[in-house]
């Protein structure tokens, strides 16, 4: 390899490329023409002597080799991205730029945070990508962004995380239902023979509530899946069925929807931060970890509260002291 022939843009070129799976939007991102993208991973490819993407179907994907590269130049991007926010501040305020990727339920709290930290913070930029919990894994295995959310953490050696949050996840009917108004808690056999609106399969919800009906040895009837909590809000009120749902994710009062008492419920889990330790944070993403540790109290109503941020903080501290 000759790693004279490296040079920073193509190494900017590329992480674009591998990003987006695309050419030509790898060169709108970079202000380029296709030609120009096209030739620079030709110089770059040259430089490696090692096949690093395959054209598929789907897009450009990285090869084996291609896979390393991409982190190598992610690292050695992030560096000089740190450097230079390193300098900003040293000028005389507070700067720089995170990413934070987070799962689509989790929008209804994370905004708790990130207002009051944007507010503290004015020069802080914080790029904010949400999704399924299937697309969040993929950008965090392709390590997209500094920090994710998750309720239910990637269970990889590499990740490293800290519950912040309590969400518990109930069953909600529309108003009116029957088993509203029981003297007594309900059995969740006793609702099954009703049709549940469900999330996409591989969501955390749909896991967990999965898990625990096979924990009792029951499993579902009729299920219809809708992609949005808000749709099966509307589908609940409107009588389409009964749904697991994140509290946090009713709105105050619970118009058109009551929460049923079902036996054994809530199924208890809590909204995580995730980082990776293959990826190294800038100070800006540190800085929204600490304020979070720090603020927590003043964002989050008692009975949502569960703050282990500060062992996460030691744990990244303590990574890279011993690297």
């Amino acid at each position: 390899m000759n790693f004279r022939h490296l040079t920073y843009r193509l190494m900017q070129v590329y992480v674009a490329v591998i990003r987006t799976g695309s050419v030509s939007q790898a060169a709108r991102q970079l202000h380029l023409t296709q030609p120009t993208v096209s030739q620079q991973l030709r110089r770059l490819q040259d430089a490696v002597g090692e096949p690093l993407v395959e054209m598929r179907q789907g897009g450009v994907v990285p090869t084996e080799a291609g896979r390393e590269l991409y982190r190598a130049c992610q690292d050695v991007i992030g560096r000089f991205d740190d450097f230079r926010d390193h300098l900003s501040a040293l000028r005389g305020g507070e700067r720089g730029r995170f990413s934070i990727a987070l799962v689509s339920t989790a929008q209804y709290v994370l905004p708790r945070l990130l207002g009051p930290f944007s507010q503290a913070h004015p020069q802080v930029e914080v790029d904010v990508h949400i999704g399924n919990r299937q697309q969040m894994l993929a950008r965090f295995e392709r390590q997209d962004d500094d920090i994710y959310v998750f309720s239910h953490p990637p269970s990889l050696e590499h990740a490293l995380a800290a519950r912040f949050m309590r969400n518990p996840l109930v069953i909600v009917g529309p108003s009116g239902h029957p088993a509203a108004h029981a003297t007594a808690p309900v059995s969740i056999a006793s609702l099954l023979g009703e049709r549940f609106l469900l999330r996409e399969s591989g969501s955390a919800t749909r896991m967990l509530f999965d898990g625990w009906l096979q924990e009792r040895g029951l499993s579902l009837g009729a299920t219809m899946h809708i992609a949005s909590n808000e749709a099966i809000r509307v589908g609940v009120a409107s009588g389409l069925g009964l749904a697991l749902l994140s509290e946090h994710v009713l709105p105050k009062g619970y118009p058109g929807l009551v929460k049923l008492p079902v036996e054994g419920l809530p199924i208890q889990s809590h909204w995580q931060f995730i980082i990776s330790r293959e990826r190294r944070l800038p100070h800006a993403a540190l800085s929204f970890l600490r304020f979070a540790e720090q603020n927590l109290e003043d964002c989050v109503e008692p009975e949502w509260l569960h703050n282990d941020v500060g062992g996460l903080l030691g744990q990244i501290l303590s990574d890279e002291a011993g690297n």
